[in-house]
């Protein structure tokens, strides 16, 4: 029997963060939490970034995840917020380093596109799909497409590192030598 994997995912923000716990039984997916964590309360920027730091810190350890999949920033037009979101994208990263959890960033295009085909989804899409997929019931879904967010990107880790057809990746020509000696001709 395979080991359980715990995988928490993160839609940062800084008015509101959404995550998401995954768990892997053998094959199967399924949603064990959803959630946001509410910052339009605080008005210093800095005290947000720690509080998304100490609710990261505090998911990680209720839930032990084994790895931490993060939405990436898209480059939008406004620099300060960029800037904003990367921040809280970096403290909610140094919450899983300091726990030694290992950390996979997907891009919003790519989230979208292995939860439901199209990289242009709506988020409203998204959170429709996951309900789908991971027969999640009205009662627990969040009002917050956040909370949705965060979970679509633990899916998409978990679709992207499970699908055995995935390509491989290599590091260099060494590395992909070394996996393929028998594509080396004399």
């Amino acid at each position: 029997m395979s080991k359980e994997r715990i995988i928490l995912g993160i839609d940062p923000g800084t008015i509101v963060m959404g995550y998401g716990v995954l768990v892997v039984k053998g094959n199967k997916p399924s949603m064990e939490a959803l959630g946001i964590l509410q910052l339009n309360k605080f008005d210093d920027h800095y005290l947000r970034l720690r509080k998304i730091f100490e609710r990261v810190t505090s998911l990680i350890d209720q839930y032990h995840p084994d790895e931490l999949a993060i939405e990436a920033p898209f480059f939008g037009k406004n620099v300060q917020s960029m800037l904003k979101l990367g921040r809280a994208q970096g403290v909610a990263m140094s919450a899983a380093l300091n726990r030694d959890i290992p950390i996979f960033e997907y891009a919003p295009l790519k989230i979208k596109m292995s939860i439901t085909g199209n990289g242009n989804a709506s988020k409203e899409q998204v959170a429709g799909m996951l309900q789908h997929i991971l027969h999640i019931p009205d009662s627990s879904m969040l009002p917050q497409l956040d909370a949705t967010d965060g979970l679509a990107a633990a899916l998409c880790h978990y679709l992207q590192t499970n699908n055995p057809l995935s390509e491989k990746k290599y590091t260099g020509w060494k590395d992909f030598i070394a996996k393929n000696p028998k594509k080396i001709r004399e």
